[in-house]
Order: structure tokens, then sequence, then C-alpha cells
């Protein structure tokens, strides 16, 4: 399929589509004309993408991921991706509990000074 087609099913920009080809998370085949030409599994791998990206994983560990994807969208053991993934996980976690405290020291701020007015 054509990029236009892929980018029409998939909810994704043209560009971003090529920036996805670019840093190594889609391929397409190039005809003598320059056009490019998507297999039918790009759409899944472009699901897969956006919704990793929505995880907030970085596009160089995407790029190791993406080869660990099964047809259903869940992940087989690769060497090393799991372990990345889970030091991932440990640094959005470490993140959530700075942005908690955060919260509540801007929440005590504000009820302190609603009640000095």
């Amino acid at each position: 399929m054509l990029i236009g087609q892929l980018a029409g099913r998939t909810g994704t920009s043209e560009r971003l589509l090529r920036y996805y080809e670019s840093v190594g998370l889609l391929t397409s085949v190039r005809h003598a004309n320059g056009y490019r030409d998507y297999d039918d599994a790009a759409e899944q791998t472009v699901g897969q993408i956006r919704a990793l990206l929505a995880a907030g994983l970085p596009t160089s560990l995407i790029r190791q991921v993406l080869p660990c994807s099964v047809a259903d969208g869940s992940l087989r053991p690769c060497p090393g991706v799991l372990d990345k993934l889970r030091s991932r996980l440990a640094r959005l976690d470490q993140r959530a509990d700075e942005l908690a405290r955060a919260r509540t020291a801007l929440q005590r701020t504000i009820a302190a000074a609603e009640h000095a007015e």
C-alpha cells in the first residue's frame, strides 16, 4: 500500500510515517518512481509504534521492542528487551513519585495561601 493509504488507515500523517521509517521503525519498498510501498503488516506495526510511544517509550527502545512483537500485539521474550522495559518502568515509577510529591507540595502552598486570605 502507498504511504497515503497507510496514513488513512492508521490516522497517522505521512510525515510521521516517513519519520518512523527514517529511524528504523517501519520499512517500505521504494519503486523506481520513488513511491513507498508498505506491506499489509505495516498497519499493525504503526499501531504498535503509536501504542509504545503512548506508553512513554523512546523510539530507540521501540526499535528494539518491535522485533519481539507477535501478531496479537503481545511480546515474546527477546534477550535484554524485558530488562530494558523493566528499567524504563522503574524510571517512570520514580518520576510519578516525584510528580506526586510536587503535587502535594503545591496543594499545601495553595491551601496555605487561601487560608491567609
